[in-house]
């Protein structure tokens, strides 16, 4: 069976669906509303609730054939469960506030010890020595990193002298004094070790 469809489908392609692009459409359609009728719903539900837990919290003024005083001390009564209603509020936001900020910690925290924090892809940049300098130490960089400006200077002439004067090969007594640059202080030193 394998090899039939292999050969039905060479490329290990997926079979092609058997429900029509029509049908669907028309699933996709019912979805949709069906989706907008719960939504609608819902909204509903919640106006209904609202309306309920206002008529609890604050049921209907009766304000015909009050008296003057009597409407003072309504109107108190009002202002204080205004005042409670606002404590409440208040408390309620900042506890949402809160959670929301612990909420999104965590969420880093989970982020950190799973690894799933992606690392930006780095481009190599090729910087010079003194660009880099500038870079870490900013203004306080004043010198250039040019190496080999502090490097000696040699003449090739000095150079033929020095291999001249290392090939002779001789008696070492006889140069001491032409390579030591020793000349009078020598014969110094023999007058003076010869008195001893």
């Amino acid at each position: 069976m394998d090899t039939h469809s292999s050969k039905m489908n060479p490329r290990g392609e997926k079979p092609k669906s058997k429900i029509t692009a029509s049908r669907k459409l028309s699933l996709k359609m019912l979805l949709l509303t069906r989706a907008c009728e719960d939504l609608e719903k819902e909204r509903q539900d919640r106006e209904e609730e609202k309306d309920r837990y206002i008529g609890e919290k604050l049921p209907p003024l009766q304000l015909h054939g009050l008296s003057l005083d009597d409407l003072k001390a309504l109107c108190r009564q009002l202002h204080e469960k205004i005042d409670i209603v606002d404590e409440e509020r208040y408390d309620c936001e900042y506890k949402v506030g809160k959670h929301n900020k612990d909420i999104h910690e965590l969420k880093l925290k989970v982020q950190d010890l799973g690894g799933k924090f992606k690392k930006p892809a780095l481009r190599k940049v090729r910087v010079s020595a003194d660009e880099m300098m500038r870079a870490l130490l900013g203004s306080k960089h004043k010198g250039s990193m040019d190496l080999r400006a502090n490097l000696k200077s040699v003449k090739k002439e000095d150079v033929k002298q020095d291999k001249v004067l290392t090939s002779e090969v001789g008696d070492w007594r006889k140069n001491v004094e032409a390579m030591s640059g020793m000349e009078g202080r020598k014969k110094m030193f023999d007058t003076g070790g010869a008195g001893q």
